[in-house]
């Protein structure tokens, strides 16, 4: 095994690997999701590729690779232990309707054993058992023992282990299989097995076969259309191969840690609490940067991506504090994210400043934040030493955190000073009664659906285009998208533009687009490289190279757009443009809220 691979060498090896293997190499999207209601950030590699699977043909052919960067934040509160995340890499590879499951098998196979020199016998896999809907996965079976893995190491598993999808309540979906390599520490039992979480297996590798389509009524039917979509980790895999106990033990983490040590005078490894702080400001920091310095990088707010971010900056700069750090620091560990990630992906050097500015700025609100905290508690304090008990009553605890961002080990050492105890249990119902209420508002939000391309969001989309251009036509071509969000109600597009805009403009905007929609103008796609797309004058977000095939969608002679789809055949099919409401998103990016009439 090559102990020593490094995460850039690991991620150009998989790149090299299946370009050998006549896929085409694509570049990653946005960490920000373009018109899916569904979800805040990108999840995995797979998600960008959707439309694809679902059946649209990709500009770059039926076999893919790339890496992509991701972000899963329902574990934000499990950071800060030796193994969760929120920002991570993956790599993949996919066959849109071309090979299947001994190809896909079989790849997978001589990338882990020749080229990441792995050995057979540290090597178990899973497949699918089976049940009353759909047949066990024998063929991946047979494929495993055929490359040499014996059938005691290959296990059949359920559909909570070894089923994926589909994304919405219909689609794709199928069985997958996954790799793992043996540690060597003991089972932890009997029943001890690949994808237990005593820590002897760590899974290295998914290859999920979408082979079948779910219907309305449950159902599911074979598709005669079949894709792979496969997926590693880049840390997780990093750390195994380097055999580290842990991600943050690997070079993508030891300068941060490193700079955090020195800030902190406090040194990784010496104690529990203190490593779990400093993971914690290590994982975030990473996080934060890539979210503002994506390609449509926002910055902190309430709603939103922005919400995420701003807890990940606060939650960052509270462990800072709790490890002696004084003064601003966000600052001092950026660049080195920068250091680290500058060359996979340069739009966090062209985005430096916007960080930088954005970081600082959160840091200091934050700081007024925490010393407001204490004052309220000050006020409250007379108050309660009127009282018997000695008590903080969890709903006041709350209060301080939901009112103020006041945290409540803080509150606790604060209510400690003054011979208080802080009822935790009262915090933790009243802060998950909050939960409920935020979850059941989200879920609501983006009820749309991953796979939703029905006619309504589809003309919303093509709306979306008319609307940008029509945006640079009235305030400049300084607009561009910093976001979008679409259900069947309404879109939302966030864009640059430093001030509110005027009623008139509004009405100008509004003019211009639904113009366009009695114009009746055609909706073409033309296949170009990303070069050419740029030279016919395409408004291109898109940041990959100048190579790489892309779609063009071109409403007539108006506008010119690189875009993934969908869109309606002519504009006449969108009905009355009207816009709901302009407002401000984030510092330097408005939001507009339309609909289709």
């Amino acid at each position: 095994m090559e102990k020593q691979l490094t995460a850039n060498e690991l991620r150009q090896k998989f790149i090299d690997f299946f370009v050998s293997k006549e896929h085409t190499q694509i570049s990653g999207a946005s960490l920000i999701p373009e018109n899916d209601p569904t979800v805040l950030f990108t999840t995995a590699g797979m998600h960008p590729l959707v439309p694809y699977i679902l059946g649209a043909d990709h500009p770059a052919g039926k076999r893919l690779v790339n890496y992509q960067k991701c972000i899963r934040t329902g574990d934000i509160e499990a950071v800060g232990d030796p193994h969760h995340l929120t920002f991570f890499e993956m790599l993949g590879n996919w066959s849109l309707g071309d090979y299947f499951k001994k190809e896909a098998i079989t790849y997978s196979y001589e990338f882990l054993t020749e080229i990441l020199g792995l050995d057979i016998n540290e090597l178990s896999v899973t497949v699918f058992a089976g049940d009353d809907e759909v047949p066990r996965d024998n063929t991946a079976y047979e494929m495993w023992r055929s490359v040499g893995i014996p059938e005691e190491r290959i296990y059949f598993l359920g559909r909570e282990d070894n089923w994926w999808g589909p994304a919405g309540e219909t689609g794709p979906c199928g069985p997958d299989t996954e790799m793992f390599i043996d540690t060597g520490r003991p089972p932890c039992g009997d029943n001890c097995r690949p994808g237990c979480s005593c820590g002897k297996y760590f899974e290295i590798w998914n290859d999920v076969f979408m082979g079948y389509k779910k219907n309305a009524d449950g159902s599911y039917v074979e598709m005669s259309r079949k894709c792979v979509d496969t997926g590693m980790g880049i840390e997780r895999t990093t750390a195994i191969l380097q055999g580290k106990q842990s991600v943050y033990e690997t070079e993508v983490f030891a300068p941060i840690i490193a700079e955090i040590e020195r800030l902190s005078s406090k040194r990784y490894g010496d104690d529990e609490g203190s490593d779990t702080s400093i993971r914690i400001l290590a994982d975030h920091v990473r996080t934060s940067v890539f979210i503002l310095g994506d390609q449509r990088g926002m910055a902190p707010s309430n709603v939103g991506q922005g919400y995420i971010l701003r807890r990940l900056i606060r939650r960052a700069v509270r462990h800072g504090h709790k490890l002696g750090i004084e003064g601003a620091f966000l600052g001092r560990l950026a660049p080195i994210v920068f250091d680290l990630y500058g060359k996979p992906y340069p739009e966090l050097l062209q985005n430096r400043e916007f960080v930088l500015k954005e970081l600082a700025g959160e840091e200091a609100k934050f700081s007024e934040t925490l010393a407001k905290g204490e004052r309220e508690f000050e006020k409250m304090l007379p108050n309660l030493l009127k009282g018997k008990d000695r008590i903080i009553s969890g709903r006041t605890a709350f209060k301080l955190y939901d009112t103020y961002g006041y945290p409540l080990e803080l509150t606790a050492e604060l209510a400690g000073e003054h011979g208080f105890t802080v009822d935790e249990a009262g915090f933790n119902a009243a802060f998950e009664k909050h939960q409920e209420i935020s979850r059941s508002g989200a879920s609501q939000q983006f009820k749309g659906g991953l796979a939703d391309h029905s006619e309504r969001t589809t003309a919303l989309h093509t709306a979306t285009h008319l609307l940008h251009q029509a945006l640079r036509m009235v305030l400049g071509d300084h607009v561009g998208q910093k976001g979008s969000n679409i259900t069947v109600d309404r879109l939302r597009f966030d864009f640059t533009h430093p001030a509110a805009m005027t009623s008139e403009e509004i009405q100008r905007v509004e003019d211009i687009v639904n113009e366009q929609i009695k114009r009746d103008l055609p909706v073409t796609c033309v296949t170009m490289t990303l070069k050419e797309a740029r030279e016919a004058g395409a408004i291109a977000l898109f940041e990959g190279r100048y190579d790489e095939q892309v779609k063009v969608y071109s409403a007539g002679d108006f506008s010119k757009e690189v875009c993934g789809g969908p869109h309606v055949t002519h504009t006449g099919l969108l009905g009355h443009f009207k816009i709901a409401k302009e407002q401000s998103s984030s510092a330097g990016v408005r939001r507009i809220r339309a609909t289709l009439e």
